[in-house]
């Protein structure tokens, strides 16, 4: 008689992924979503209509429709909010006594890219102190931009991290995308989409091309993959950004001489782009010297008194004092003095501004050599 032996079924178990998914993350915390931050800071109509005419109003300098001059100023980071309300108070003043002659846009970073490691920033630690309270820093952040914008003021930010803008960029009126992340086809994606204008840094080691090139992928219509407002993922399809251009901020050497204007301009005439640049006149163009930014944009301002219209812009750092300080554990802070890069104080700004303005009302009675394309 034959046995038939029946080998019983293993029973199905559970596969095991924690042996190789996640094994470098030490924790995961929910995330606030953007719908829910704007649900408890809403755009009041009056700060809306502001983000509208200054959007509406640096268009129209890009494009060649109003002769004024760009000065995107204000600290290198935000770090304190009672600290930037001060000076966003007295650079209004300033805004307006030069409306005639500059379109004034408030610095308000909250992201900083670091070169190894570093305080990256109001949102990712409001606090300065490595706890990463980043559902608090995005509260923080747009409750800052509500208060610039209450005062009167557009404001500008480096769009760094792909989902923060979702939180706040209906409240910012001009982006910049770093010299890191110019070459990044993520952040040329998001530009891409963005409401505001934007400007692309030309590379760390100075090369204008990598600008050249992030500019005519942000001009173009793109798909990738997001998360909405609601804090779902998404696949956005964007319809292109006109907005854009370059920002020359130096790389191995300074490149705000004309010399160097008149190269970034040829690049962008051969790739068919409108040739304008703006002058970031702090990091590399100062050698990382803050008090340089003064000389460098006195050397601008002469440029645009003789006539240059493709000169669009500045960037100066500046905050309340001037210089910079380190976040020591335990030691208070200087009040007024930034905690990354350092900058030139309030005062000192003061006459650049009138200096700037000076210089556009000269360049208004030249004949026009050079005008943006």
């Amino acid at each position: 008689m034959n046995t038939h032996v029946h080998a019983t079924a293993t029973p199905p178990s559970t596969h095991d992924t924690t042996r190789i998914d996640d094994t470098r993350i030490g924790a995961v915390r929910p995330l606030i979503n953007p719908a829910l931050l704007n649900e408890w800071l809403p755009t009041p109509p009056e700060a809306q209509a502001l983000v509208e005419r200054s959007r509406a109003a640096l268009s129209r300098v890009l494009h060649g429709a109003d002769d004024r001059l760009i000065v995107v100023v204000g600290p290198c980071s935000i770090h304190d909010h009672d600290q930037a309300m001060e000076y966003a108070r007295a650079l209004k003043a300033q805004a307006d006594a030069l409306q005639d002659d500059l379109l004034i846009v408030m610095r308000v970073y909250f992201e900083k890219p670091r070169t190894t490691v570093g305080w990256k920033g109001y949102i990712n630690d409001p606090h300065l102190d490595g706890s990463f309270a980043i559902n608090e820093g995005l509260e923080l952040a747009r409750k800052l931009l509500l208060d610039v914008l209450e005062v009167g003021l557009p404001v500008g930010t480096e769009f760094l991290d792909l989902l923060s803008p979702q939180f706040i960029s209906d409240l910012v009126s001009w982006g910049a995308i770093g010299a890191r992340t110019t070459e990044s086809q993520s952040h040329r994606q998001l530009a891409s989409g963005l409401s505001c204008p934007v400007g692309f840094k030309n590379g760390t080691d100075g090369g204008v091309k990598v600008a050249c090139d992030a500019i005519q992928a942000a001009q173009a219509s793109h798909a990738f993959m997001g998360m909405t407002k609601m804090g779902q993922a998404a696949i956005f399809e964007t319809r292109g950004n006109d907005d854009c251009h370059v920002i020359l901020r130096g790389g191995k050497a300074p490149n705000y001489a004309r010399a160097d204007v008149d190269a970034a301009c040829s690049l962008l005439k051969a790739a068919g782009l409108r040739e304008q640049v703006m002058i970031d006149v702090s990091h590399a163009n100062s050698s990382k010297q803050h008090q340089r930014q003064i000389n460098v944009a006195a050397e601008v301002a002469a440029e645009i008194a003789a006539g240059d219209r493709r000169i669009t812009g500045l960037m100066i750092e500046s905050h309340l004092e001037e210089g910079r300080q380190d976040i020591v554990p335990g030691q208070p802070l200087k009040r007024g003095v930034s905690v990354t890069d350092a900058c030139i104080s309030l005062a000192q700004t003061v006459p650049v501004l009138q200096g700037l303005a000076a210089a556009v009302q000269l360049r208004r009675s030249h004949a026009n050599p050079h005008t943006a394309a």
